[in-house]
């Protein structure tokens, strides 16, 4: 029975009205039907019902926009039924704490986007912005519903104006569970975190369209799936199947806040846990060129070891993500050592930016920890914009206000270490390993400048280097130096991290750091 069928009808009764209903509403809710739904299981896929299910807890899920029909008449349309219009809405709760949701339904029209389509996810954003909670989408959809022409076009756009209204006001994530191309894949892109699906798609051009107009032969998975998608920084995420990605957006919620006015969740029971790692003491390489790697770092410092990397796999000489300490959301940027040497180049500040402006928003205090040799030289990165990209770290965290901590690892040299933090940048607290050398450039480098002319004229020229080089260390690169002008507030044993850690975010909970009054500052993009 269509809706025109029962809205004529006239049962006698209001027993035959609900049975009415509900066989009308059962209709709906299954979707394109059992064999549309038996082709998604076997492409290893969940339908949107059944993903929705496995986020929200059970018997709290309210749909809202079931009954929503398009408007369109042309192309045989007019007597074209397509249930809850291919996106399933509503709200409830993730771990006790609401969220709003938006999950595709590609068993019905391929889960293309038409006026009334992009109406209920418009309507349900409106909601997660009024009710201030997160919004999540499930993408899996064919793209604009053709038969309906601008009146899709325009339901993109007011997706896009959302994505913009609600960008930092309330989490946002997308999970990419299927195609997402064309103009679809930039509601995600102007989303926070972006979760993919193996054998999921996004590009904005496919291959075939590709192959005709420049020639190029890629296939979607080279193009727009998810390990490429990494790779360029646009994903964040990949899981195996719908159920790992759903378990990593839980994750992920567990450490944010429902929206910007709340602070981050705590799990804490008001106790500070200060303990010493005497392991920390041992993990620095006494040679300073020697690499390590900063996660095993990080795992010793925080909580439990609980650390959820964000972007790897991208820009991989920068490690950001989140953790908790003492049961509170933190920030974690930190060179990585094991990769380039930790040095930052394009891809890592658009990646360390984009992470601090985030936790800002949302009043994550941010923990940086430094082991950075410089920007990487090159003609590749000065033609592609390192003074533009490397910019954008100086603002993002020159303008955060949320705490601020840098714990100097080894290295930190040169504009690289203003870069990451430093004191001049308004770090709240800056510490220092004992080993730590904080200078214009390394001592090897300066050594040569400084005293070319000296290790020339010396009998044993090596040797007068390898002398000067440990003056240099000692008498300019030692965090003494920085100590004694107040731009670095501490020097601590590795093993007393955590406990500095620890001590210093309960007495910056308070912190409050007020600017300038405009409309917003002019990012370097």
């Amino acid at each position: 029975m269509t809706q025109q069928e029962l809205a004529r009808q006239a049962p006698p009764t209001m027993r035959a009205r609900i049975e009415s209903l509900r066989q009308y509403r059962q209709r709906l809710e299954q979707g394109g039907g059992p064999d549309r739904i038996a082709r998604q299981h076997q492409a290893g896929k969940l339908t949107a019902r059944e993903r929705i299910h496995l986020l929200i807890e059970p018997e709290t899920f309210q749909e809202l926009f079931l009954f929503a029909r398009h408007r369109c008449t042309a192309f045989g349309m007019a007597d074209k039924e397509i249930p809850a219009e291919g996106v399933i809405t509503g709200c409830g709760s993730v771990d006790g704490r609401q969220v709003f949701v938006a999950a595709q339904d590609f068993t019905v029209a391929g889960g293309s986007v038409g006026e009334m389509h992009a109406d209920k996810i418009c309507q349900t954003m409106d909601l997660a912005f009024k009710c201030g909670s997160p919004f999540i989408t499930i993408n899996d959809s064919g793209g604009a519903r053709i038969q309906e022409g601008i009146d899709a076009l325009s339901g993109y756009g007011r997706i896009f104006y959302r994505n913009v209204l609600l960008s930092g006001v309330v989490p946002q994530i997308a999970i990419i569970a299927g195609p997402c191309a064309g103009g679809a894949a930039y509601s995600p892109a102007l989303m926070d975190f972006i979760i993919m699906v193996r054998g999921s798609e996004m590009f904005i051009t496919g291959p075939e369209v590709l192959k005709q107009v420049t020639g190029e032969h890629v296939t979607g998975d080279e193009l727009g799936g998810p390990e490429a998608q990494v790779r360029s920084g646009v994903a964040h995420f990949i899981a195996e199947n719908d159920v790992e990605a759903i378990a990593i957006c839980k994750r992920l919620l567990s450490f944010l806040p429902a929206n910007n006015l709340e602070d981050p969740p705590d799990r804490g029971d008001g106790e500070l846990r200060l303990f010493n790692d005497p392991v920390l003491d041992t993990i620095i390489p006494a040679d300073p060129r020697e690499p390590y790697d900063v996660i095993p770092i990080i795992k010793r410092i925080v909580d439990d070891g609980d650390f959820l990397e964000v972007q790897r796999g991208f820009a991989d000489n920068a490690v950001i993500g989140f953790a908790r300490i003492d049961g509170s959301t933190v920030g974690i940027v930190a060179n990585q050592p094991m990769v380039m040497a930790g040095v930052l180049d394009i891809d890592a500040s658009d990646k360390i930016a984009r992470f601090v402006r985030f936790c800002n928003a949302f009043n994550i205090p941010l923990i940086t920890f430094i082991d950075v040799p410089g920007f990487l030289p090159g003609v590749a990165q000065e033609r592609g914009g390192i003074i533009r990209h490397g910019a954008k770290m100086l603002f993002a965290y020159s303008a955060a206000t949320t705490p601020k901590i840098s714990i100097i690892l080894r290295k930190a040299y040169g504009g690289a270490y203003l870069a990451m933090c430093g004191k001049d940048l308004g770090a709240d607290r800056v510490a220092a390993w004992p080993g730590a050398e904080i200078a214009v450039m390394g001592p090897e480098g300066a050594v040569n400048i400084i005293y070319r002319d000296q290790i020339k004229q010396a009998d044993d020229p090596a040797a007068a280097r390898a002398e000067f080089v440990r003056q240099y260390r000692a008498e300019f690169a030692s965090p003494y130096v920085g100590a004694g002008r107040n731009l670095i507030d501490s020097i601590i044993a590795p093993s007393e991290t955590r406990r500095y850690l620890s001590l210093a975010l309960a007495s910056l909970r308070t912190k409050r750091e007020f600017r300038p009054q405009k409309k917003h500052g002019l990012v370097p993009l």
